[in-house]
């Protein structure tokens, strides 16, 4: 059996026992492949991950920077209480479309915004609202602004919010200094923001899923 198929097999084994999906959440990745998205939303199992981590951390308020078609925001939504926000910013907006489609069928509509735009232009106005911080921000979307996005997540929080940066291993290449690559060189400079930030305490894990090799960064906001 190659490591592939055996890492498939274990995340189903995993997902199917400890996080399975409903109909809402098939629906939702069903609806997103009808449409065209690209297969890149989380699995099951890390789905559920950010559920408890949002638990855990009592939140009432999210951020996701990276909608796609609202896989992770219903994992995330669903773990917010009755009067709780989830804002999340989409670039694409049909990506965005197909997300509030997905986010009403699973009756989180009422709790959840999609921004359309680029994250860069979108977090300014959503500072300039001065909303309540932030419990948890999920940063999920391009990697060359990741540096950026950490630092607006920083400012949209408060002490004892977390950040949770996805997708940080890059296949390995992550540790390249000398990587040309721009979504390895914005991955970098995040976790180095991370390590360096006197407000930030972070570490990594690495991962290997149906999804391959990767990994995720958190990083708990300080006084």
């Amino acid at each position: 059996m190659s490591d592939s198929q055996l890492w498939d097999d274990v995340d189903a084994y995993f997902s199917g026992l400890l996080s399975p999906e409903d109909e809402s959440l098939r629906a939702a990745q069903r609806d997103s492949d009808t449409e065209g998205l690209p297969q890149i939303n989380v699995t099951p199992n890390q789905g559920k991950l950010l559920h408890l981590l949002a638990r855990l951390q009592g939140a009432r308020n999210v951020l996701e920077i990276g909608t796609l078609g609202g896989y992770s925001t219903i994992w995330l939504a669903r773990a917010l209480p009755e009067d709780g926000r989830l804002v999340t910013l989409e670039y694409d907006a049909h990506h965005a479309d197909v997300a509030r489609r997905n986010l009403a069928h699973a009756g989180l509509d009422r709790i959840t915004e999609v921004r359309v735009g680029p994250a860069l232009e979108s977090l300014p106005k959503l500072a300039d609202e001065n909303p309540a911080p932030f419990d948890l921000v999920f940063i999920d979307a391009d990697k060359v602004n990741n540096p950026r996005y950490v630092e607006w997540a920083l400012r949209l929080t408060r002490t004892g919010s977390l950040i949770v940066l996805d997708n940080v291993v890059r296949g390995g290449a992550v540790t390249d200094p000398d990587s040309t690559d721009p979504s390895v060189i914005g991955t970098r400079g995040a976790l180095e923001l991370v390590a360096e930030h006197p407000r930030l305490d972070g570490t990594a894990i690495q991962t290997v899923g149906s999804k391959g090799y990767d990994g995720f960064a958190l990083a708990l906001v300080l006084d």
